[in-house]
């Protein structure tokens, strides 16, 4: 079994608990993308509107005065964009799947939904915008929103399954740009040709147990490897928040899986995506917290970009479907999903 999935605690969601942002504007005959932030489907939110909600944060909230004197008030406009996106994600699914929100839960959360402004906790800007932007809605739409999220993972939870070949590369730190070129370029010499999986895993079996022993990395550089391994979302909580539970079969998913424990990356090739059944496994299921659901239910949104038609206006950035998130350009998303020669195009 997958060393860095034998311990399931030591996995931090690469995707946070989300809030998410209602108020799209629907079009019959289908947005422009001339004037709007971001189009999902037929629905768009204008730049208007999200300067509007940019200069209200600023107004209302000493926080978003502070990013305004730092000059980073794109990380407002990428929030309200992200939230935009996984809004209309959850209404897709929501249809899709026929869930009817618990209302009582959708209270008690609006209950806990606290007036006062967003302080400065020290958690850094990007839990404080998260909270900022989702102030500027009706804590209501909020609330249904993220119930929404976990009922579709307590739906999918028990029967939820991947089968997965991986790597792992060694990286000397989070921002270690040479592991990350390197796990990029994998995970295209899988998809372009998979015949090379099978002796590079193997190689890279060797270098592991090699770099266990001695301490030292081989000289390609793995630091783990496995072939075939079935990994149950039940069992593997953390990694149930990752790309690899939300990429289709026949595609190959990189990403740092162990962050912050360790900034490794880890190139996965998707053999198999399982719903309908329990999974056998060797350890017995975790019981989730509330934010564990949310973010797996995010997670779970991921196939929905497939037929979403998304698009984003390049001021607020590019999609980054491995984090469900906004980055600032392609060269700071957190890893890249590919489909494997033949397969079904790739989530962008």
């Amino acid at each position: 079994m997958m060393r860095i999935m034998g311990r399931p605690r030591a996995l931090v969601a690469v995707v946070s608990g989300v809030l998410l942002l209602g108020g799209l504007a629907g079009c019959g005959s289908g947005p422009s993308q001339v004037g709007s932030a971001v189009i999902v489907g037929d629905s768009s939110v204008s730049l208007d509107r999200v300067q509007s909600m940019i200069d209200q944060a600023v107004r209302e909230q000493p926080y978003g005065q502070k990013l305004a004197r730092e000059h980073k008030l794109d990380l407002l406009g990428r929030e309200i964009v992200r939230q935009t996106v996984l809004h209309e994600l959850t209404e897709r699914a929501a249809r899709k799947e026929g869930l009817v929100v618990d209302q009582g839960k959708v209270a008690a959360l609006t209950a806990q939904e606290k007036s006062a402004p967003v302080a400065d906790t020290g958690q850094g800007d990007a839990v404080a915008v998260t909270q900022i932007v989702s102030k500027l809605r009706d804590s209501n739409e909020v609330a249904h929103d993220v119930v929404l999220e976990m009922q579709l993972a307590q739906k999918y939870l028990p029967k939820l399954s991947v089968g997965a070949d991986y790597v792992g590369i060694a990286a000397t730190s989070e921002t270690d740009a040479e592991a990350r070129a390197r796990a990029f370029d994998l995970a295209q010499q899988f998809a372009a040709d998979p015949g090379k999986i099978q002796a590079t895993i193997q190689q890279a079996g060797q270098e592991a147990q090699q770099a266990q022993q001695t301490g030292m990395p081989g000289p390609g550089g793995f630091s783990d490897a496995g072939m075939t391994e079935v990994f149950g979302a039940a069992q593997y909580l953390s990694l149930a928040q990752t790309p690899l539970f939300g990429s289709p079969a026949n595609s190959v998913v990189a990403f740092q899986a162990r962050m912050p424990a360790k900034p490794d990356w880890y190139v996965f090739v998707v053999r198999s995506r399982g719903t309908d059944k329990a999974v056998p496994a060797d350890q017995e299921a975790q019981k989730p917290t509330d934010q564990q659901l949310t973010s797996i239910g995010t997670r779970l949104l991921q196939p929905y970009l497939t037929d979403a038609g998304l698009r984003v206006n390049p001021r607020y950035g590019v999609w980054d479907v491995v984090a469900m998130n906004l980055a600032p350009n392609s060269a700071a998303t957190q890893g890249t999903v590919v489909p494997m020669r033949g397969a079904a195009p790739a989530q962008q």
